[in-house]
């Protein structure tokens, strides 16, 4: 339906030309639909140029969304303009007084090399999850956000020589999910990262009942995969990019010298071709419904 944003907002025409309908909170107070709340912990470099990623695909559903851009207090921004911060980001705490989130998603961050205890954040990002579990109908991690889930549910990364990068083939394992449920069986992802999950760890906690498998690639292993109590949804790969994204982050990785980092696979940087839309769009818009379901509405 629509996706609220300030009139002014950077990225609102390139988001209407793409057909996201946009409107501002007069508006959709207007309409006299409660928005469904998605608060977005972006800690992504340079976090302005990326909202574009999340706002594209959530904006494409059929419900009022109100993104909620939250800043950490413990994580000091350095590749985004302050001016932008104070303007659009607020702290969890605030967000949580206003009115609290019906839906949360966790983008990927540059640490993923790092031990969890040495980032900066985590304690702040700990105390998001412990109160996301009991109040937030799910969270959605991707890439590190996705690890980050992980852990906090008990479960390791490991570390790779080689960034896991390019595009790669899922198999779709579970029919019966709802988000997952109807995607092709088999789709395109795109991948960029140092870090991920072995086979065998996810395929030990399922056994135990505390998880639900979701789609796998013999390349990489699980990429998809959810909390038995359906609280957190982990993403290990990259849906939301646009085309260019990992091109970009190619020059980018050679340009810094880099020598870990080969061309992404299955992806021509020059001229590369988006494989990965269709699932992208079906992904979150099954997340966004499935949110809304397990929602309480006031009448």
């Amino acid at each position: 339906m629509a996706i609220i944003l300030p009139e002014d907002y950077h990225a609102r025409t390139a988001l209407e030309n793409r057909r996201i309908h946009c409107m501002t909170s007069f508006q959709a107070r207007k309409q006299n639909i409660r928005p469904l709340r998605i608060g977005i912990l972006n800690i992504m470099p340079v976090a302005n140029t990326y909202e574009y990623n999340i706002l594209f695909p959530i904006g494409r559903s059929v419900l009022q969304i109100e993104p909620v851009w939250i800043r950490l207090k413990t994580h000091p921004y350095k590749s985004t303009s302050k001016t932008h911060l104070d303007e659009l980001y607020i702290s969890f705490e605030k967000a949580i007084k206003e009115r609290g989130f019906d839906g949360l998603i966790i983008t990927g961050a540059p640490v993923e090399e790092k031990e969890f205890s040495e980032i900066w954040f985590w304690d702040e990002l700990r105390e998001i999850l412990n109160y996301a579990r009991s109040n937030i109908a799910s969270t959605l991690g991707i890439c590190w956000g996705g690890l980050a889930l992980a852990y906090f549910n008990g479960i390791e990364k490991i570390l790779y020589d080689q960034k896991l990068f390019g595009v790669y083939p899922l198999r779709n394992i579970n029919r019966d999910h709802p988000v997952t449920g109807e995607l092709d069986d088999i789709f395109m992802s795109p991948q960029s990262r140092f870090a991920g999950i072995p086979d065998d760890v996810l395929e030990e906690k399922a056994a135990a009942g505390e998880l639900t498998l979701l789609a796998h690639s013999k390349d990489i292993g699980y990429v998809i995969f959810e909390t038995a109590d359906k609280r957190f949804m982990i993403h290990l790969g990259h849906p939301e990019y646009e085309t260019e994204r990992l091109g970009n982050e190619y020059k980018r990785d050679r340009s810094k010298g880099l020598s870990n980092v080969k061309k992404p696979l299955n992806l021509d940087v020059e001229h590369p071709v988006n494989t990965w839309r269709s699932h992208s769009l079906e992904f979150f818009t099954q997340w966004i419904k499935d949110v809304y379901l397990r929602t309480p509405y006031e009448i």
